[in-house]
């Protein structure tokens, strides 16, 4: 489906495909208010589950006021108030948000939530991945349905336009509240939306199409990496309270690099489930790692990978081993 430019009745708006009974992450945006709106108008099965960050001080204010809207529309309302994170704003209000929203489920019984994410945002992380210096995995973008736990995350949203949503409301006459922390550009993604992008429009660039084609070729090329990878078999094994994933070490190392990547993606993801993946500097110690035979332990935050015999191995937690003569090198996340 290509991306919407135009304003759009509700039924375009969102994917027949998500569960009839899901709640919906509202911030109080225009994003979140638009998909509320619409899953409502659509006659779905909706509660709200708001987060209040506490990036500022209207942030209860807007909780109190988003309660009084939820009752006028007539839909439960759940939120959970969150401590703004000291440092690493994005990633730990996200993981403190995502912990939130499992605790949520636990208590309603509902394990689908809808999330407001649209082109824009779509195109904005592509961006911030390719500076981030992402390989071709990390440039697929969000990913219209994923896991996260138990949980099953929905976007709806992916192939519309910020414009559209916003016209969508002002059309409907609906109000929406704007977020603080969207003009805080000490944040990457508010220096992209606010500043770059709007450079690359005055330069007759269109950063949304730009970036939204290299998305697609992004998922295209992974597609291939993937059937390549189907080649090695990656098995998880528990042993007590240790547990592994392996794939055959020859097999493993005669991959493509970048398919060699990709099966340590998926490992660690097999054994985590809140979604940890190795970080470009992880991925360049493995391939030194190897280079040199794939001898001693690899620490790599939170887990270790290791020759066992035959198997390339990845455990959870670091290893010391007792032999005085083998070495362990640490990589720091």
């Amino acid at each position: 489906m290509s991306v919407s430019d135009t304003v759009p009745d509700s039924l375009s708006f969102v994917s027949q495909k998500i569960p009839k009974k899901l709640a919906v992450a509202w911030s109080g945006g225009a994003d979140s208010t638009a998909l509320l709106l619409t899953l409502i108008e659509q006659n779905y099965d909706v509660r709200v589950w708001h987060i209040n960050h506490g990036w500022s001080e209207e942030s209860s204010s807007l909780a109190t006021e988003l309660s009084k809207k939820a009752a006028a529309l007539g839909v439960a309302f759940y939120s959970v108030d969150l401590d703004k994170p000291a440092q690493n704003l994005e990633a730990k209000a996200r993981a403190d948000r995502y912990a939130a929203f499992t605790k949520l489920a636990e208590q309603t019984g509902c394990y689908d939530v809808a999330v407001a994410h649209h082109a824009d945002d779509q195109a904005e992380t592509v961006f911030m991945r390719l500076l981030q210096g992402a390989g071709v995995a990390g440039c697929t973008g969000i990913k219209a349905h994923r896991k996260h736990g138990e949980l099953n995350i929905w976007r709806p949203f992916l192939d519309v336009s910020r414009s559209s949503i916003e016209a969508y409301l002002q059309q409907s006459y609906q109000s929406w509240f704007d977020d603080p922390s969207n003009k805080d550009e000490s944040l990457w993604r508010n220096k992209i939306r606010n500043q770059i992008f709007p450079a690359m429009w005055a330069s007759d660039i269109n950063p949304q199409m730009l970036f939204l084609r290299w998305q697609k070729q992004a998922q295209r090329i992974q597609q291939g990496i993937e059937l390549l990878a189907q080649t090695v078999v990656i098995e998880k094994v528990s042993q007590g309270k240790e547990a592994y994933t392996q794939v055959n070490w020859l097999l493993w190392q005669q991959q493509q690099s970048s398919v060699r990547v990709h099966l340590l993606q998926k490992m660690i993801g097999i054994l985590f489930a809140d979604g940890k993946v190795f970080g470009r500097r992880h991925v360049q110690a493995i391939e030194q790692w190897k280079k040199h035979g794939g001898h001693s332990w690899l620490n790599l935050s939170g887990c270790c990978l290791y020759r066992q015999g035959e198997y390339l191995r990845l455990c959870q937690g670091n290893k010391r081993l007792c032999d005085e003569k083998s070495t362990v090198t640490e990589v720091e996340s």
